[in-house]
């Protein structure tokens, strides 16, 4: 009988070392990578937290730039984009009286502008225009809101109206008109500082409204600023026993 030794295959492994150039390119790519997030994290306004591995000093760092430049940030994930879809996390379920005085101011303005309206039927004139209700949500749900200032409220009533008599009188109606009106009246918005989004339909609705051209130029101060001033007596008397109710439930 004969025997067979197993039969080995044998491997040399021949280990080549690292050439300085290989390695100084990988030190130099490591560092520029390093570079890049820490200006891409500094744009974000994102700042890196103890758990990757600052020690104490790199805290205080991290704390003067807090006080610095205002960033609150505790970690290094951006805000999920479907946030803006949800309710502010910070904001607390609105009261019974937050939610029916407003609603209550909007059904008065809206009753008594349809009374006007009765009134005004022979003359073939209107004060319930859409615009209005749109001002009626400013003024009464968001009353400290930038939009919500007499300032900006009047200035660009007035001067949105007039700029759609304006545009339909250079173009004539159309798209061109609508386009250049509420282009225009964004501009003037900004340039003023007078921010009011309800009156950016004002030009469109004269260019669209026939029975609106009549009036030109007294288009400028009638629907929209005359409703205006109606809406804003009706906030003022409001807006008294609502304080009286929010005192109350504090006292309580």
């Amino acid at each position: 009988m004969q025997l067979q030794a197993p039969y080995h295959h044998h491997h040399n492994t021949i280990m080549v070392p690292p050439s300085p150039l290989s390695t100084s390119l990988r030190g130099f790519t490591s560092s520029i990578s390093l570079l890049l997030q820490s200006h891409i994290n500094e744009n974000r306004g994102i700042v890196a937290e103890r758990p990757l591995g600052f020690n104490s000093i790199d805290g205080r760092l991290v704390r003067r730039r807090r006080k610095e430049f205002g960033i609150v940030a505790s970690s290094n994930v951006a805000a999920p984009l479907w946030d803006a879809w949800k309710p502010e996390k910070g904001s607390a379920a609105p009261s019974l009286s937050d939610v029916l005085w407003p609603s209550a101011g909007a059904f008065v303005v809206m009753a008594i502008l349809g009374k006007i309206d009765q009134m005004l039927a022979p003359k073939g004139i209107s004060m319930t225009i859409a615009p209005l209700g749109a001002v009626s949500a400013v003024l009464f749900a968001a009353p400290s809101s930038p939009a919500a200032r007499k300032y900006n409220v009047f200035m660009s009533q007035i001067s949105c109206a007039a700029i759609g008599v304006l545009a339909l009188t250079i173009f004539g109606p159309g798209w061109l008109a609508r386009s250049a009106g509420l282009a225009a009246s964004i501009a003037f918005m900004i340039y003023t500082r007078s921010t009011h989004p309800p009156a950016a339909s004002l030009p469109i609705l004269f260019i669209d409204g026939a029975k609106l051209h009549h009036l030109n130029f007294w288009y400028a101060f009638f629907p929209g600023a005359t409703g205006c001033i109606l809406i804003c007596l009706i906030v003022s008397s409001f807006s008294s026993p609502l304080l009286m109710l929010h005192l109350i439930a504090k006292e309580t």
